[in-house]
Protein backbone atom coordinates (compact mmCIF):
# COMPACT_ATOMS: atom_id res chain seq x y z
CA UNK A 1 0.00 0.00 0.00
CA UNK A 2 1.17 3.68 -1.11
CA UNK A 3 4.02 2.35 -3.22
CA UNK A 4 3.73 3.42 -7.38
CA UNK A 5 1.16 2.12 -9.08
CA UNK A 6 1.99 -0.43 -12.44
CA UNK A 7 0.58 2.35 -14.71
CA UNK A 8 2.92 4.95 -13.34
CA UNK A 9 5.93 2.91 -13.49
CA UNK A 10 4.74 1.92 -16.92
CA UNK A 11 4.63 5.67 -18.16
CA UNK A 12 8.09 6.13 -16.81
CA UNK A 13 9.96 3.49 -18.40
CA UNK A 14 7.99 4.14 -21.49
CA UNK A 15 8.60 7.90 -21.95
CA UNK A 16 7.32 9.76 -25.44
CA UNK A 17 6.59 6.01 -26.49
CA UNK A 18 3.32 6.04 -24.64
CA UNK A 19 1.72 8.52 -27.01
CA UNK A 20 -0.57 7.04 -29.29
CA UNK A 21 -0.07 3.46 -27.82
CA UNK A 22 -2.45 0.71 -25.87
CA UNK A 23 -2.52 0.38 -22.41
CA UNK A 24 -3.13 -3.17 -21.02
CA UNK A 25 -4.07 -3.23 -17.31
CA UNK A 26 -5.41 -5.88 -15.43
CA UNK A 27 -7.17 -3.72 -12.90
CA UNK A 28 -9.17 -0.44 -13.49
CA UNK A 29 -6.99 2.89 -13.19
CA UNK A 30 -7.57 4.67 -9.73
CA UNK A 31 -9.54 7.88 -10.43
CA UNK A 32 -8.83 9.29 -6.79
CA UNK A 33 -6.14 10.85 -4.71
CA UNK A 34 -5.02 8.21 -2.02
CA UNK A 35 -1.74 7.69 -1.15
CA UNK A 36 -0.52 8.26 -5.13
CA UNK A 37 -2.66 10.58 -8.15
CA UNK A 38 -5.07 8.92 -9.67
CA UNK A 39 -3.38 6.34 -12.76
CA UNK A 40 -6.36 7.58 -15.20
CA UNK A 41 -4.92 10.83 -15.46
CA UNK A 42 -1.79 9.87 -15.53
CA UNK A 43 -2.86 7.68 -18.73
CA UNK A 44 -4.20 10.52 -20.53
CA UNK A 45 -1.65 13.41 -20.14
CA UNK A 46 1.01 10.59 -21.34
CA UNK A 47 -1.21 10.37 -24.88
CA UNK A 48 -2.75 6.57 -24.58
CA UNK A 49 -5.17 6.21 -26.81
CA UNK A 50 -6.68 2.71 -25.71
CA UNK A 51 -7.17 0.91 -22.79
CA UNK A 52 -7.77 -2.74 -22.40
CA UNK A 53 -8.69 -3.39 -18.96
CA UNK A 54 -9.28 -6.82 -17.88
CA UNK A 55 -11.97 -5.81 -14.80
CA UNK A 56 -13.18 -2.79 -12.80
CA UNK A 57 -12.42 -1.77 -9.19
CA UNK A 58 -14.21 -3.30 -6.53
CA UNK A 59 -13.37 0.07 -4.51
CA UNK A 60 -16.74 1.87 -4.14
CA UNK A 61 -14.14 5.14 -4.59
CA UNK A 62 -13.38 3.72 -8.24
CA UNK A 63 -15.71 1.40 -9.36
CA UNK A 64 -16.31 2.83 -13.04
CA UNK A 65 -15.16 6.21 -12.66
CA UNK A 66 -11.41 5.45 -13.70
CA UNK A 67 -13.22 3.90 -17.16
CA UNK A 68 -15.26 7.07 -17.22
CA UNK A 69 -12.22 9.19 -17.10
CA UNK A 70 -10.48 7.98 -20.04
CA UNK A 71 -13.65 7.85 -22.06
CA UNK A 72 -14.23 11.84 -21.52
CA UNK A 73 -10.75 12.04 -22.75
CA UNK A 74 -11.53 10.15 -25.69
CA UNK A 75 -9.67 7.15 -25.07
CA UNK A 76 -10.99 4.04 -26.27
CA UNK A 77 -11.45 1.46 -23.44
CA UNK A 78 -12.33 -2.07 -23.74
CA UNK A 79 -13.52 -3.41 -20.80
CA UNK A 80 -13.38 -8.23 -19.53
CA UNK A 81 -10.69 -9.40 -21.30
CA UNK A 82 -9.22 -12.12 -19.21
CA UNK A 83 -11.13 -10.84 -16.22
CA UNK A 84 -11.23 -14.31 -14.38
CA UNK A 85 -7.34 -14.59 -14.68
CA UNK A 86 -7.07 -10.96 -13.69
CA UNK A 87 -9.56 -11.92 -10.24
CA UNK A 88 -7.24 -14.56 -9.61
CA UNK A 89 -4.42 -11.91 -9.66
CA UNK A 90 -5.95 -8.94 -7.86
CA UNK A 91 -7.22 -11.49 -5.16
CA UNK A 92 -5.58 -10.37 -2.53
CA UNK A 93 -6.43 -6.20 -3.04
CA UNK A 94 -10.16 -7.34 -3.97
CA UNK A 95 -10.50 -9.22 -0.87
CA UNK A 96 -8.94 -6.21 1.00
CA UNK A 97 -11.56 -3.47 -0.48
CA UNK A 98 -14.52 -6.19 -0.09
CA UNK A 99 -13.64 -7.50 3.21
CA UNK A 100 -11.13 -5.30 4.95
CA UNK A 101 -8.32 -7.91 5.32
CA UNK A 102 -5.64 -9.32 3.60
CA UNK A 103 -6.33 -12.88 1.47
CA UNK A 104 -4.70 -15.67 3.93
CA UNK A 105 -2.80 -18.76 2.14
CA UNK A 106 -2.06 -21.47 4.68
CA UNK A 107 1.11 -23.17 4.08
CA UNK A 108 2.15 -26.24 5.42
CA UNK A 109 4.81 -28.95 4.81
CA UNK A 110 3.83 -32.40 5.70
CA UNK A 111 4.45 -36.05 5.77
CA UNK A 112 1.68 -38.28 3.48
CA UNK A 113 -0.33 -38.83 6.73
CA UNK A 114 -0.57 -35.19 7.68
CA UNK A 115 2.28 -34.98 10.35
CA UNK A 116 4.70 -31.73 10.32
CA UNK A 117 7.73 -33.18 12.84
CA UNK A 118 7.96 -36.07 15.38
CA UNK A 119 6.62 -36.61 18.61
CA UNK A 120 9.89 -34.44 20.05
CA UNK A 121 9.03 -31.53 17.63
CA UNK A 122 11.96 -32.22 15.32
CA UNK A 123 10.60 -31.19 11.79
CA UNK A 124 14.11 -30.13 10.06
CA UNK A 125 13.58 -31.51 7.39
CA UNK A 126 9.82 -33.02 5.97
CA UNK A 127 10.58 -32.10 2.51
CA UNK A 128 13.44 -31.58 0.35
CA UNK A 129 15.56 -28.71 -1.22
CA UNK A 130 13.32 -28.30 -4.38
CA UNK A 131 10.34 -27.88 -1.92
CA UNK A 132 12.09 -25.34 0.18
CA UNK A 133 12.83 -23.10 -2.72
CA UNK A 134 9.44 -23.16 -3.70
CA UNK A 135 8.27 -22.34 -0.08
CA UNK A 136 10.69 -19.36 -0.84
CA UNK A 137 9.21 -18.13 -3.64
CA UNK A 138 6.01 -17.98 -1.89
CA UNK A 139 7.30 -15.67 0.63
CA UNK A 140 8.47 -13.38 -2.19
CA UNK A 141 5.01 -13.68 -3.95
CA UNK A 142 3.21 -12.29 -0.43
CA UNK A 143 3.24 -9.10 1.46
CA UNK A 144 4.09 -10.68 4.84
CA UNK A 145 4.49 -13.74 6.60
CA UNK A 146 3.11 -14.57 9.86
CA UNK A 147 3.92 -17.26 12.32
CA UNK A 148 2.50 -18.05 15.71
CA UNK A 149 5.23 -17.43 19.00
CA UNK A 150 5.26 -21.07 19.13
CA UNK A 151 6.61 -21.67 15.39
CA UNK A 152 8.89 -18.56 16.55
CA UNK A 153 10.66 -19.62 19.19
CA UNK A 154 10.69 -23.53 18.73
CA UNK A 155 12.79 -23.09 14.74
CA UNK A 156 14.05 -19.01 15.38
CA UNK A 157 13.31 -18.70 11.09
CA UNK A 158 14.19 -15.51 9.63
CA UNK A 159 11.24 -15.54 7.43
CA UNK A 160 12.93 -13.89 4.46
CA UNK A 161 12.91 -15.46 0.63
CA UNK A 162 16.57 -16.10 0.21
CA UNK A 163 16.83 -17.26 -2.95
CA UNK A 164 18.81 -15.78 -5.33
CA UNK A 165 17.90 -11.70 -6.48
CA UNK A 166 14.60 -12.13 -4.69
CA UNK A 167 16.18 -10.53 -1.52
CA UNK A 168 14.34 -7.38 -1.38
CA UNK A 169 11.23 -9.10 -1.89
CA UNK A 170 11.34 -10.48 0.99
CA UNK A 171 7.84 -10.35 3.29
CA UNK A 172 6.87 -8.21 6.39
CA UNK A 173 7.33 -10.59 9.24
CA UNK A 174 4.67 -11.07 11.81
CA UNK A 175 5.03 -13.13 14.83
CA UNK A 176 1.30 -14.03 16.56
CA UNK A 177 2.91 -13.49 20.53
CA UNK A 178 0.09 -12.81 23.17
CA UNK A 179 2.18 -13.36 25.75
CA UNK A 180 5.31 -11.58 24.40
CA UNK A 181 7.61 -14.41 24.89
CA UNK A 182 9.32 -13.92 21.41
CA UNK A 183 13.19 -13.60 23.09
CA UNK A 184 14.70 -10.34 22.39
CA UNK A 185 17.73 -12.60 20.54
CA UNK A 186 15.70 -13.86 18.06
CA UNK A 187 16.41 -13.40 14.42
CA UNK A 188 13.29 -11.62 14.01
CA UNK A 189 13.95 -9.07 16.82
CA UNK A 190 17.94 -8.42 15.57
CA UNK A 191 17.10 -8.46 11.89
CA UNK A 192 14.42 -5.65 11.94
CA UNK A 193 16.82 -2.78 10.54
CA UNK A 194 17.09 -5.10 7.10
CA UNK A 195 13.05 -5.79 7.09
CA UNK A 196 10.53 -5.04 9.16
CA UNK A 197 8.77 -7.05 11.96
CA UNK A 198 5.50 -6.83 13.37
CA UNK A 199 4.31 -8.49 16.56
CA UNK A 200 0.91 -8.95 17.33
CA UNK A 201 -0.07 -9.66 21.55
CA UNK A 202 -3.09 -8.91 23.30
CA UNK A 203 -3.20 -5.14 24.41
CA UNK A 204 -3.07 -6.09 28.89
CA UNK A 205 0.26 -7.88 27.79
CA UNK A 206 3.48 -6.65 29.36
CA UNK A 207 4.34 -3.20 29.20
CA UNK A 208 7.72 -3.07 29.87
CA UNK A 209 8.22 -5.84 27.35
CA UNK A 210 6.00 -4.04 24.55
CA UNK A 211 8.37 -0.66 25.28
CA UNK A 212 11.82 -2.27 24.19
CA UNK A 213 10.57 -4.21 21.04
CA UNK A 214 9.55 -0.54 20.37
CA UNK A 215 12.56 0.74 21.13
CA UNK A 216 14.47 -2.06 18.73
CA UNK A 217 12.23 -0.91 16.11
CA UNK A 218 9.43 -3.98 16.15
CA UNK A 219 5.81 -2.95 15.41
CA UNK A 220 3.64 -4.32 18.37
CA UNK A 221 0.10 -4.29 17.29
CA UNK A 222 -2.21 -4.98 20.20
CA UNK A 223 -5.77 -6.73 19.80
CA UNK A 224 -8.74 -8.04 21.95
CA UNK A 225 -9.93 -11.28 22.65
CA UNK A 226 -12.67 -13.09 20.50
CA UNK A 227 -15.67 -14.13 23.05
CA UNK A 228 -13.93 -17.75 23.47
CA UNK A 229 -10.66 -15.64 25.29
CA UNK A 230 -8.76 -16.15 22.75
CA UNK A 231 -6.45 -13.38 20.42
CA UNK A 232 -8.82 -12.10 18.20
CA UNK A 233 -7.61 -12.95 14.78
CA UNK A 234 -10.68 -11.44 13.02
CA UNK A 235 -9.26 -8.01 14.33
CA UNK A 236 -5.56 -8.84 13.70
CA UNK A 237 -6.03 -9.31 10.05
CA UNK A 238 -7.83 -6.19 9.94
CA UNK A 239 -5.12 -4.33 11.71
CA UNK A 240 -2.70 -6.11 9.23
CA UNK A 241 -4.95 -5.06 6.35
CA UNK A 242 -4.83 -0.96 7.44
CA UNK A 243 -0.99 -1.18 7.45
CA UNK A 244 -1.50 -2.33 3.69
CA UNK A 245 -1.08 -5.76 3.55
CA UNK A 246 -3.09 -7.58 1.11
CA UNK A 247 -1.52 -10.78 1.05
CA UNK A 248 -0.66 -12.97 3.83
CA UNK A 249 1.29 -16.28 4.02
CA UNK A 250 1.10 -17.87 7.38
CA UNK A 251 4.03 -20.58 7.28
CA UNK A 252 2.52 -22.43 11.34
CA UNK A 253 2.36 -23.45 13.25
CA UNK A 254 -0.76 -26.15 14.18
CA UNK A 255 -2.41 -24.23 17.00
CA UNK A 256 -2.67 -20.75 14.55
CA UNK A 257 -3.51 -22.90 11.35
CA UNK A 258 -6.70 -24.24 14.26
CA UNK A 259 -7.33 -20.79 14.79
CA UNK A 260 -7.58 -19.39 11.47
CA UNK A 261 -9.32 -22.09 10.27
CA UNK A 262 -11.80 -21.66 13.35
CA UNK A 263 -12.36 -18.35 12.37
CA UNK A 264 -12.98 -18.67 9.22
CA UNK A 265 -9.91 -16.65 7.69
CA UNK A 266 -8.20 -19.21 5.53
CA UNK A 267 -8.55 -18.61 1.76
CA UNK A 268 -5.90 -20.81 0.27
CA UNK A 269 -3.88 -23.56 0.92
CA UNK A 270 -0.28 -23.86 -0.45
CA UNK A 271 0.56 -27.81 0.95
CA UNK A 272 3.73 -29.04 0.37
CA UNK A 273 3.80 -33.23 0.90
CA UNK A 274 6.93 -35.11 1.50
CA UNK A 275 7.00 -38.99 0.43
CA UNK A 276 7.54 -39.75 3.74
CA UNK A 277 5.49 -41.07 6.99
CA UNK A 278 5.03 -40.63 10.57
CA UNK A 279 1.94 -41.90 12.44
CA UNK A 280 -0.03 -40.85 15.49
CA UNK A 281 2.56 -39.86 17.78
CA UNK A 282 3.81 -36.98 15.16
CA UNK A 283 2.02 -33.49 14.86
CA UNK A 284 -0.40 -32.55 13.25
CA UNK A 285 -0.82 -29.79 10.53
CA UNK A 286 -3.36 -28.41 12.48
CA UNK A 287 -5.03 -28.71 16.61
CA UNK A 288 -8.74 -29.24 17.10
CA UNK A 289 -10.67 -26.62 15.72
CA UNK A 290 -14.17 -27.87 16.49
CA UNK A 291 -15.44 -29.87 13.92
CA UNK A 292 -17.97 -32.22 15.04
CA UNK A 293 -19.87 -32.92 11.58
CA UNK A 294 -18.55 -33.79 8.12
CA UNK A 295 -21.03 -30.58 7.19
CA UNK A 296 -19.15 -28.25 9.29
CA UNK A 297 -16.07 -28.64 7.55
CA UNK A 298 -13.91 -26.10 5.39
CA UNK A 299 -14.00 -27.26 1.73
CA UNK A 300 -11.49 -26.53 -0.92
CA UNK A 301 -10.87 -26.69 -4.66
CA UNK A 302 -7.81 -27.79 -5.88
CA UNK A 303 -6.08 -24.96 -8.04
CA UNK A 304 -2.78 -27.37 -9.10
CA UNK A 305 -0.62 -29.58 -8.32
CA UNK A 306 3.52 -29.14 -8.31
CA UNK A 307 5.70 -32.15 -8.55
CA UNK A 308 9.11 -31.04 -6.82
CA UNK A 309 11.65 -33.75 -6.80
CA UNK A 310 10.08 -36.40 -4.59
CA UNK A 311 7.53 -34.34 -2.96
CA UNK A 312 4.62 -32.39 -4.50
CA UNK A 313 2.84 -29.13 -3.66
CA UNK A 314 -0.85 -28.88 -3.70
CA UNK A 315 -2.71 -25.69 -4.12
CA UNK A 316 -6.50 -25.18 -2.79
CA UNK A 317 -8.85 -22.52 -3.01
CA UNK A 318 -11.55 -22.36 -0.62
CA UNK A 319 -14.64 -23.22 -2.19
CA UNK A 320 -17.53 -20.72 -2.35
CA UNK A 321 -20.95 -21.67 -1.06
CA UNK A 322 -22.65 -23.02 -4.04
CA UNK A 323 -19.29 -25.33 -5.05
CA UNK A 324 -20.05 -27.35 -2.21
Amino acid sequence: GGTPHAETIALERAGDRARGATAYVSLEPCSHYGKTPPCADALVAAGITRAVVAMRDPNPDVDGRGIDKLKDAGVVVEVGLMEAEARKVNSGFCTKVQEGRPLVTLKTATTLDGRTAVASGASQWITGVAARRRAHLLRSQHDAVMVGVGTAVADNPQLTCRLPGLARRSPVRIVLDSSLRLPLTHHLVTGVGERATWLITLADSKGARKKVLREIGVEVIEIGTDEFGYPDLVEAVGLIAQRGITRLLVEGGSRLAAALLRAGLVDQLAWFRGATLIGGDGYPAAQSFGIEQLEDMPVFRRDGTVPLGQDVLETYTIAANEDV
